[in-house]
């Protein structure tokens, strides 16, 4: 946004314009250590058991695993992989005016048929030399991933390419559901589902229960296939997710669905052709 060389506007300026200091211009973000990498997949590992934790009762976990840490960095890398416990945090600020919160629709809704409710998270995913980020999108009904990218930073791009690439997949759902994190509050992502006429749902603050089924989307995905492989570059994560999301929706039998796969469950709504939609991009440059 910021261009190095404008012909009437310093960069000062422009930082002024929108709001950051100039500093923030220069800044070049460090890579984690290979220690703190480790670190980060323990954490994660074990908020999927424990997904109530925050920072002071994980410091109390990996201090009894024998890992001496403090509770601010605890916090400051689960505030980095996206980690919030799942009880409710007391509001300590308005939200910004164009990051507009929208009530939860779902309560009390019988959830039966694809195309009905469509869901969306973003998870951290752990990598031998890094992390990127991953956002899916999942029809409620049937569990099927119908679309996903990966992002090594949290920007509300990749989720707009996803949304997109299912809305022209699959068609549009009546009410889409995510957390309210700022990538799904943003201006960018709304207005994609405005301009589709979708009813927009957002869970409670840290209620986790409220996108139960892509929650444990994450944890299968983690177990099955991310913690067993331990990717070393994004394009070994890419090919991985790939194949194991696959199976997921063809051949992996689900419970919930009396057996059947979530491909079977989603049965006749066959996927569209991409009508001009660029193909899933690359994975981006390793966060490190």
């Amino acid at each position: 946004m910021i261009e190095a060389v404008h012909a009437d506007l310093s960069i000062s300026a422009q930082c002024r314009l929108l709001s950051i200091s100039r500093s923030s211009f220069y800044y070049a973000p460090q890579p984690e250590s290979d220690e703190t990498l480790a670190l980060m997949r323990v954490i994660d590992a074990a908020f999927l058991d424990m997904p109530w934790y925050g920072s002071r009762q994980m410091v109390r976990h990996l201090r009894r695993q024998g890992v001496n840490i403090g509770r601010r960095r605890v916090r400051r890398l689960m505030t980095k992989m996206g980690l919030s416990p799942i009880y409710q945090r007391p509001r300590t600020s308005d939200p910004h005016p164009q990051h507009r919160i929208y009530p939860y629709l779902l309560r009390h809704l019988v959830v039966e048929r694809p195309n009905q409710v469509w869901c969306a998270d973003i998870t951290y995913i752990p990598m031998r030399r890094g992390f990127l980020y991953l956002v899916a999108v999942m029809d409620w009904a049937t569990r099927k991933v119908l679309a996903w990218r990966l992002s090594n930073t949290k920007d509300v791009g990749f989720c707009v390419m996803a949304l997109e690439e299912a809305l022209a997949r699959f068609g549009s759902p009546e009410i889409f559901n995510t957390d309210q994190g700022s990538q799904f509050t943003s201006f960018d992502f709304t207005a994609v589902l405005k301009d589709a006429e979708i009813r927009i749902s957002m869970d409670g603050r840290g209620r986790w229960m409220d996108n139960v089924f892509i929650e444990r989307l994450w944890r299968s995905m983690k177990y099955e296939c991310v913690y067993l492989h331990a990717f070393e570059t994004g394009s070994e994560l890419r090919a991985g997710l790939t194949r194991w999301i696959g199976y997921y929706n063809a051949d992996r039998p689900h419970s919930g669905l009396a057996g059947q796969t979530p491909d079977e469950a989603y049965g006749a709504n066959e996927m569209r052709p991409l009508a001009g939609l660029a193909p899933p991009a690359e994975t981006l440059q390793l966060a490190a």
